[in-house]
């Protein structure tokens, strides 16, 4: 049942940053002497792949609305690398998860830690400055590695504070829900206003 926690903590993590999760479990197998992590994750191409695309993420993801619009992209590809990793565990431990149900743990986790990140990055973007998109993203990044290292060595630990972030992060979207249609509705108005003012001008 080892394969269990890191399942999940895998999911949530790749919700965040899916190419970081990929590269670190890679490295942990590689060079860490990490068992529980399956071969196919520490081959050169897919430690390459990752690391390109795990930087890409690391600038893009920093920009206003650049990273919400990175965000969209990524509602199907996070949730397939939470699943895809979660089946390779479960492969890789027989005696854990069945491959299909450590599929469906790891991408529905992915999906809801997704949607938390993209709610959260909206209601980020609702603000003028761009420091507030680097802190978050900059805390994001160190989450998903601090989760991630923990949860090859001590997999329930790291698991127990992934479902806590779960359930912080909802509330705090719930939060933010209000933040966002409120920006919304100042640039509808903001929108009409100028409207008028061509047809006035006109």
């Amino acid at each position: 049942m080892e394969a269990v926690p890191l399942i999940f903590t895998s999911g949530w993590a790749s919700g965040i940053n899916a190419y970081a999760v990929v590269l670190l479990l890679g490295l942990f197998g590689r060079f860490g002497g990490a068992d529980a992590v399956p071969p196919v994750l520490e081959r050169t191409d897919v430690l390459v792949a990752a690391a390109v695309l795990f930087l890409c993420e690391a600038v893009l993801d920093k920009i206003p609305y650049v990273d919400s619009l990175w965000d969209v992209v990524h509602t199907v590809v996070r949730p397939i690398a939470g699943a895809t990793v979660g089946a390779l565990l479960a492969a890789h431990d027989p005696g854990s998860l069945g491959e299909v149900a450590a599929g469906a743990v790891g991408g529905t986790t992915a999906l809801l830690s997704h949607g938390i990140k993209a709610g959260l990055r909206m209601a980020v973007n609702t603000s003028p400055e761009p420091a507030s998109n680097i802190a978050v993203s900059l805390a994001e990044d160190l989450s998903v590695a601090g989760l991630v290292s923990l949860a090859v060595f001590h997999p329930w630990l790291a698991a127990s504070a992934a479902a806590v972030l779960l359930l912080l992060g909802a509330l705090l979207v719930w939060f933010a829900v209000s933040r966002i249609r409120r920006f919304w509705l100042r640039r509808r108005e903001r929108r009409l206003a100028r409207e008028a003012a061509r047809a006035a001008a006109a």
